[in-house]
């Protein structure tokens, strides 16, 4: 075993002895180390219950014939620091937490891990962490929370209230209302209750092979929840003993079942992001362009909130599934490779056999999809060059094409403040730069821009572009992770108000009408960017991190 390390021979009597002062007794010594990777963080409903979840899980591993080990990482609720600089920091913590994982695991020799994750950055760091270690691994997620429902019986969740928020800017709705909604939105623990981005990799888990069958989609406050804790707790001590490893299981034809799943569910496009860092870190490479080619052939079967006003991730659990939607795209030849091997060490063809479909509403037939191609894309052009993303499947049918003038921002904070106060026309084309990896630093999502764009009823005639990324909440004409970005000087500094913007979703495409002399001129007189943050975690990190196209992955120096 990995662990004999710290614990076997003579000469590691000293190594034993502090082992001892945790508690361990003799027999626990000839068990594999089965280090508990737990992201409980009060701050987080999605992360709340986690501590609980982490005592089921070693007492599972310890009946399993494992000697179980909980340690922590940091987590960054998503919403809460969203809207101010604390968003600049959500997504370098991805980073964070892949070396803090990676920093434990080798530190302590152990043999194996129980990822117990939930919301938006920490199931990516920690399936990058699994991916760079390369020990046996199984990820166990908290669970989403159940949506509201208001005194009328109607359904809500968080992207609720924040497009509430241009509704009263607006003068739509009552002080009283918003309030109101603010109450009943999040009823309780777990990972917020749309398809955004948490509940997205979580339910890419299981296409991946790295979570067993209902991670993603099992309520958090549910008895099936505690099963599937019992159940991972053993599962790892058998893939210990199988010795079946992460890129065992991570494989490219993984990565593309899980890539599949993503446009069948029209999940965040935060998922394209990091499938790529995690590929990345498991020697995989992908390229942006094949998701365009597989969206050609996935249907979209799963219209999912914010795409949905009325189905939340607990009508999917409810419908069968992420296995029941798996299942379908089966029948379609050449999509899944259903030979790759998981977690349950069965292949994914077994995972999902007995898999139905049982509301066909809420999960569609392929004879009858929501759209005929998933229900995310890739758009290139003369201002991404090197691609951007958006979630088609979210997009109204009078903004799959758009064409207007240029609204320029060169922050966040400068677009809300235009408009709250309605200084945005029907037709324009906001642009918001210098918020990308580099130049946030920290690639903000921006959800209040979004929903504010909603609440004011703008979501039919406005369409919204950046070099930063979206909540897996937005819905509208928004397009993000537009590559490069402007910090790196990209087509997208050289932009100016007025500039007429087209978008064509149906083509992929992404351009502004200008020659390509005059772009390359406008770059060329285009200041240098001046770094914004000088110092701490946020100014090392846009020192070494790398555009969306990579996955904003951090540049390894060694490897340049």
């Amino acid at each position: 075993m990995k662990s004999d390390k710290i614990k076997s021979g003579t000469d590691r009597a000293p190594h034993r002895s502090l082992l001892r002062a945790t508690g361990l007794g003799e027999d626990d010594f000839q068990k594999p180390f089965i280090g508990v990777c737990n992201s409980y963080v009060d701050l987080i409903p999605g992360h709340v219950h986690l501590q609980a979840f982490g005592r089921k899980v070693k007492e599972a591993v310890r009946k399993a014939g494992g000697t179980p080990f909980e340690f922590n990482t940091i987590g960054i609720c998503d919403g809460l620091a969203m809207g101010h600089i604390g968003m600049k920091y959500s997504l370098p913590s991805r980073e964070l937490i892949a070396d803090s994982v990676e920093t434990m695991a080798t530190a302590h020799q152990l043999d194996g891990l129980v990822c117990i994750p939930n919301c938006d950055k920490i199931v990516p760091g920690m399936l990058m962490a699994a991916a760079r270690l390369n020990i046996p691994a199984i990820f166990i997620s908290g669970g989403p929370m159940r949506a509201g429902k208001t005194a009328s019986g109607e359904k809500a969740d968080l992207i609720s209230v924040f497009e509430s928020l241009g509704q009263y800017h607006n003068d739509q709705i009552s002080l009283q209302e918003l309030e109101e909604l603010e109450r009943i939105a999040c009823p309780g623990c777990g990972s917020c209750s749309g398809m955004f981005t948490a509940n997205s990799m979580n339910c890419l888990t299981e296409a991946l092979g790295m979570g067993l069958p209902g991670n993603g989609t099992v309520p958090a406050e549910s008895p099936q929840r505690q099963q599937l804790l019992e159940k991972a707790g053993h599962a790892i001590v058998d893939l210990v003993k199988a010795d079946i490893k992460p890129r065992d299981i991570m494989t490219r034809s993984a990565f593309y079942n899980a890539l599949a799943l993503d446009l069948a569910m029209g999940g965040s496009t935060n998922t394209i992001l990091h499938t790529f860092a995690i590929a990345h870190e498991a020697g995989v490479e992908l390229e942006l362009a094949d998701l365009n080619r597989l969206a050609d052939k996935v249907p979209y079967l799963c219209k999912v909130s914010p795409a949905s006003r009325t189905v939340h991730i607990e009508d999917v659990d409810r419908a069968g599934g992420v296995p029941a939607i798996l299942s379908e795209l089966s029948k379609l030849e050449g999509i899944l490779d259903s030979d790759c091997i998981t977690v349950t060490n069965q292949p994914l063809g077994k995972n999902i056999e007995s898999a139905s479909v049982l509301d066909k509403e809420v999960i569609r037939p392929l004879e009858r999809p929501y759209a005929a191609t998933g229900g995310l894309s890739i758009l290139f052009g003369n201002l991404a060059p090197q691609g951007s993303v958006v979630k088609t499947g979210a997009v109204s049918e009078k903004m799959q094409k758009h064409r207007g003038p240029a609204r320029i921002f060169n922050s966040e904070e400068e677009s809300i403040e235009a408009i709250n106060n309605k200084k945005i026309n029907p037709g324009d084309v906001i642009v918001i730069r210098y918020e990308g990896p580099k130049g946030g630093p920290g690639m903000r999502e921006m959800l209040s821009p979004t929903s504010a764009i909603m609440g004011m009823g703008l979501g039919d005639s406005v369409a919204l572009i950046t070099d930063g990324r979206f909540s897996g909440g937005t819905r509208g004409a928004c397009i993000g992770h537009i590559s490069p970005e402007a910090a790196a000087n990209g087509p997208i500094a050289a932009l100016k108000n007025g500039d007429v913007i087209s978008i064509d979703l149906a083509n992929r495409r992404l351009d502004v009408e200008l020659s390509e002399k005059e772009l390359q001129e406008r770059l060329a007189q285009t200041p240098p960017f001046k770094e914004k943050i000088t110092h701490g975690w946020l100014a090392r990190y846009a020192t070494h991190v790398t555009s969306a196209h990579t996955g904003a992955v951090l540049r390894n120096p060694c490897q340049d």
